[in-house]
C-alpha cells in the first residue's frame, strides 16, 4: 500500500525536473548546472557545458589551480553521483553528466588551446563515452556508484587524449 503523495514523489525521481534540482548541492552538481536535465543527448549538453565553463572560467587558471579543480571535481562528483543515484534508484541516471564535464575538463586540459584541437577532441570524447570500448564498458557495467559513473568517463577522456597525441604527432591535427 502506498502513502498518498509517494506514487508522485517517485514519478518525480525518475523524470527530475529544473525544481527538483535545485533543492540540493549534490544534485546541482551531478546535473551539471541543469544541463543534464536537456534533451536529448544530456551527455553532450552536459560536454558542452563544461566547454564553456573551461573557455570562460577553468582555462584563464594555471596549470597547478586546475589541476586541483581536477581532482576535487572527480572527488565530489563520485560523492554528488553516489548519492543523487543513490536518491533516482538509477545509480547512473543519464542526466548526471558531472562525469562528461570532469572528464572533458581534463581532456581540454592537455589539449592545444585552438578551436579547431578543442572541436576534435570533444567529438573523440563523444565518440568513446557513447561507444564504451573496453575498458571503458566494463567500467560502465561494473561499477554501479559514484566512482563509477566519474571513472569510466576519466578512460574515455584517456582515449580521446591519446588519439589527439596521435594525430599531432602524424601532423595531422596542425597547431
Amino acid at each position: 500500500m502506498s502513502t498518498p503523495g509517494s506514487e508522485s514523489a517517485a514519478a518525480s525521481l525518475s523524470e527530475p525536473s529544473f525544481a527538483w534540482l535545485w533543492h540540493a548541492p549534490a544534485r546541482v552538481v551531478a546535473f551539471g548546472f541543469g544541463s543534464g536535465l536537456l534533451r536529448p543527448a544530456p551527455g553532450t549538453w552536459g560536454t558542452l557545458a563544461a566547454w564553456v565553463l573551461w573557455a570562460l572560467i577553468l582555462g584563464r587558471l594555471s596549470d597547478a589551480a586546475i589541476a586541483v579543480v581536477l581532482v576535487l571535481a572527480f572527488a565530489y562528483g563520485c560523492w554528488c553521483c553516489h548519492r543523487v543515484g543513490k536518491e533516482l534508484g538509477i545509480p547512473d541516471h543519464s542526466g548526471m553528466v558531472w562525469d562528461e564535464i570532469t572528464a572533458f575538463w581534463l581532456v581540454l586540459w592537455l589539449t592545444p588551446d585552438n578551436w579547431e584541437a578543442q572541436l576534435t577532441s570533444f567529438i573523440l570524447f563523444r565518440a568513446f563515452d557513447i561507444v564504451k570500448p573496453a575498458p571503458i564498458g566494463f567500467f560502465d557495467r561494473h561499477f554501479k556508484n559514484g566512482f563509477g559513473v566519474m571513472w569510466d568517463d576519466i578512460i574515455a577522456a584517456a582515449y580521446a587524449l591519446l588519439v589527439m597525441a596521435i594525430l599531432v604527432r602524424l601532423e595531422l591535427l596542425l597547431l
